[in-house]
């Protein structure tokens, strides 16, 4: 029987989850086509604020990337934008000339961030903050510019806000209420998540009204109603959204604030749907993930010819994502008439807890400091189930009374198959049930690895947890010990051990001795294997390249669009007028489109195609920089005693000997050094894996530091007088972290997770300083320039040639 064609005007993520569902209950019914007007596949929205305030990579966010298309059988159209429907012939066309013909047409197409209609709004410099562009004029801005203000002190703006912070610019939040997310908390909440926000180092300008945005070309202030006004080079828009209606208007499809469906999310001409943050179901247009999810599912089974109930509406929760603080907020939290509400308030300890009941039901809750409840209490508000008598458990603490009528089995239990738990990743209960079941996932760890559940924010952990153990029963057995994977119940130092005690020599020799659950591993434990065994046989272990990121495999950082970046080595920031002049021979030769200098005192050559990468490096003739690895990536210095008349040391020589002395060693994540010629600290030392400030007559050596998205101050690991006892520490220092910090774990979470006095109590002793020397020397001595190595090898060479035939993607 021929497919019928399905075409999907959006790329986003309810639109693709419910195609995600289809394929699954009816994987052979349709022909799909997608347009996209972003040139990215589908990719997590939610975790852009991750992306801005470092804690991930765009890489990191995509939720199915290009391969998953080709898996399928879907043709992609990304940066098309569909201009026009033609529902009597059932055809669309895109603005790039492209059309495609429907059976069933989805129309998916989101909103569109809403921009105030300042006067001077189309100004350089004025933003929204709604996609992966987006978050590039922002990390770009900030390296030019200082002051941001974002206009909106709801959920997206405070995200704005503290993405924003972390990038170094100073960060003004304007709000036009009285207090922040007056949507989701209550005035008590919102003033203790205020003061936690300012000690972060935002200021806050409450119930102010925006009149008008002035500057030449681009922004310089912001002012206000009354009269006062806020210096800005950057301005983003986080007033809220509004459902992408046009293109659905124009076709005579009825709208109202979103496009208009029914239960089964019809809309009033035949064979078009509509599904996500366009949609408006009985009169809400929702604009929080779960629900769209749920309104997928229920389309996908329609589609699909399965039975199912209609798409009911969805009670809605808000967990914040912001740095350091824990807010969660669901339901009617604002004491409706007929309500009452139990607060629980513990200024020292920073907890703030509200429930709010009506007809002995849970309907609202609030919690600040203390989230750790929140999905529990979610679920029972969505269940209905009466909570009298238990009224103070569930705001004190969420346990199994004697006068609680249900258990928390019992109402995991009753949840349905299609309720979703991980509302980041969109996981069913059925899709972890069936993970549990049928692929012995009988661990939280298994079952992430497994399903995505609980893998981003990690807020649903406790309903994983519950679901575990009410599916694994007995297998799950006491609170599972997670492994460093789903793969295995082996932690770090387990497998370490056991490698070295039966002296196993290969990945696939671990895996299969060690009792694997995945024969092959995953992406996670096979780079991790892949170390350690490099680690510990530096002379005999051969790199198993295919274990290793795109990253590391093509010697440079993959970019957004599949270009890559060169990044040569140059020594503690210093470098020749040759070496520039040749540097800036090769990027106009490979019209290289961006030259940039980068926070390590290096240059980046960007947007390289893979086929000239080996052409590049051979004409540079210079070291890999390795700001694609984990590995030491760069060693800062500031001038020092060589030219600063505040210079005490000779800081510029003590940072290319330590990069000399240790460049091209893998480790367990990427390590960063600086040195800094006096306590001035211009070279910020004391945010780096290890750091140097020279003092009068000697060096203080500084460990643990990290300047990313969680921010940590080095501790002083000791004072020395010479340089060569900085190599020496140094060395000792790297080297005992190689040996015993997990793969993937910075210096400053192993600090915090071991302690700095079991460092220094290893260090201590000089014969041990200089056995660890001696081992770091060896591995050392076994490594090759990475990209001299594949210059000299035909063999690697034809990895980086371009597949022919190859079919470029469609935008």
């Amino acid at each position: 029987m021929a497919k019928k064609k399905l075409v999907m005007v959006g790329n986003g993520m309810a639109g693709v989850r419910a195609l995600e569902h289809l394929l699954k209950l009816a994987p052979d019914a349709y022909e799909i086509t997608i347009f996209g007007a972003e040139p990215h596949p589908n990719y997590n929205r939610i975790m852009l604020s991750s992306v801005l305030a470092g804690g991930a990579d765009i890489q990191e966010i995509v939720i199915n990337d290009w391969d998953w298309y080709k898996e399928n059988r879907i043709e992609l159209y990304t940066g098309h934008t569909v201009t026009r429907i033609d529902t009597k012939n059932r055809v669309v066309y895109s603005d790039q000339g492209a059309e495609a013909k429907y059976d069933v047409l989805i129309m998916a197409t989101g909103s569109n961030p809403f921009m105030l209609p300042l006067p001077g709004a189309d100004k350089e410099g004025v933003i929204a903050f709604r996609d992966i562009k987006d978050c590039e004029t922002m990390m770009e801005t900030s390296q030019k510019h200082k002051k941001a203000v974002v206009i909106g002190g709801g959920l997206l703006g405070l995200e704005a806000a503290r993405g924003l912070l972390h990038l170094g610019m100073d960060v003004s939040v304007v709000h036009i209420h009285p207090y922040l997310m007056e949507r989701q908390l209550d005035e008590t909440a919102s003033r203790m998540l205020q003061r936690e926000l300012e000690a972060q180092g935002m200021t806050f300008l409450l119930s102010k009204h925006s009149e008008s945005i002035m500057g030449r070309k681009r922004v310089k202030e912001l002012r206000f109603t009354d009269g006062t006004r806020v210096d800005a080079d950057l301005i983003v828009m986080a007033v809220g959204i509004r459902p992408n209606v046009a293109l659905a208007k124009s076709a005579g499809i009825e709208v109202n604030r979103g496009i208009v469906v029914n239960d089964y999310m019809e809309t009033n001409i035949p064979g078009i749907y509509a599904v996500g943050e366009c949609a408006e179901h009985r009169g809400i247009a929702y604009g929080l993930v779960a629900p769209l999810y749920e309104q997928g599912a229920v389309l996908a089974k329609r589609l699909a010819g399965v039975d199912t109930a209609g798409y009911a509406g969805s009670v809605t929760s808000t967990k914040l994502k912001v740095s350091g603080v824990d807010v969660f907020s669901a339901g009617h939290f604002a004491e409706p008439e007929g309500t009452r509400a139990l607060r629980y308030q513990d200024e020292v300890e920073g907890v703030y807890k509200k429930i709010v009941i009506h007809d002995d039901r849970l309907v609202g809750a609030v919690l600040f400091g203390d989230t750790g409840d929140g999905s529990k209490l979610f679920s029972l508000m969505k269940s209905r189930e009466s909570v009298k008598g238990r009224e103070k458990e569930l705001l004190l603490g969420f346990s199994v009374g004697a006068g609680s009528s249900v258990s928390p089995e019992e109402r995991l239990a009753g949840l349905p198959d299609d309720e979703i738990i991980c509302g980041c990743n969109g996981v069913t209960k059925e899709t972890i049930k069936d993970a549990i079941l049928n692929k012995n996932c009988t661990t939280v760890s298994a079952v992430k690895a497994c399903t995505k559940a609980s893998g981003s924010c990690g807020g649903c952990k406790p309903l994983v947890e519950g679901l575990v153990q009410l599916f694994a029963g007995d297998a799950a057995g006491e609170p599972v010990k997670e492994g460093i994977c789903g793969c295995t119940t082996l932690n770090r130092d387990e497998i370490v051990a056991e490698i070295t005690r039966m002296g196993l020599k290969s990945i696939k020799e671990v895996m299969n001795v060690l009792g694997w659950n995945n024969p092959e591993g995953c992406s996670k434990c096979r780079p991790s294997v892949n170390y350690y065994l490099g680690m510990l046989f530096p002379e005999s272990y051969k790199d198993e390249k295919e274990s290793r990121f795109t990253n590391e495999r093509y010697h440079g950082n993959i970019q957004k669009d599949g270009t890559y970046s060169v990044v040569p080595r140059i020594y503690g920031g210093v470098t020749s007028p040759s070496e520039l002049k040749k540097i800036a021979e090769v990027a106009e030769k490979f019209d290289v489109p961006m030259v940039k200098i980068t926070g390590g005192q290096r240059i980046d050559l960007l947007g390289v195609k893979k086929e000239d990468l080996p052409k590049m490096w051979e004409e540079l003739d210079m070291p890999s920089g390795y700001a694609y690895g984990k590995a030491l990536r760069t060693v800062k210095t500031c001038v020092g005693s060589t030219f600063c008349r505040f210079g005490t040391q000779d800081s510029i020589g003590m940072g290319i000997r330590l990069e000399k002395e240790l460049e091209r060693l893998s480790t367990p994540a990427k390590v960063k050094l600086a040195v800094s010629g006096c306590p001035r600290n211009c070279a910020e030392a004391t945010i780096k894996d290890f750091g140097v400030v020279a003092i009068d007559g000697g060096w203080e050596l500084h460990v643990g530091g990290n300047g990313g998205v969680h921010v940590r101050a080095t501790e002083l690991l000791c004072v020395v007088k010479t340089e060569d006892e900085v190599v020496e520490w140094a060395s000792a220092f790297i080297q005992y972290y190689r040996e015993h910090a997990q793969w993937n774990e910075r210096t400053s979470v192993w600090i915090e997770r071991v302690g700095l006095d079991s460092v220094k109590k290893a260090l201590e002793k000089k014969e041990d300083r200089e056995a660890l020397h001696g081992r770091l020397k060896l591995a050392l001595s076994t490594q090759k320039d990475p990209w001299k190595e594949i210059l000299s090898d035909k063999e690697l060479r034809k990895n980086f040639e371009p597949l022919p035939n190859a079919e470029p993607v469609k935008n």
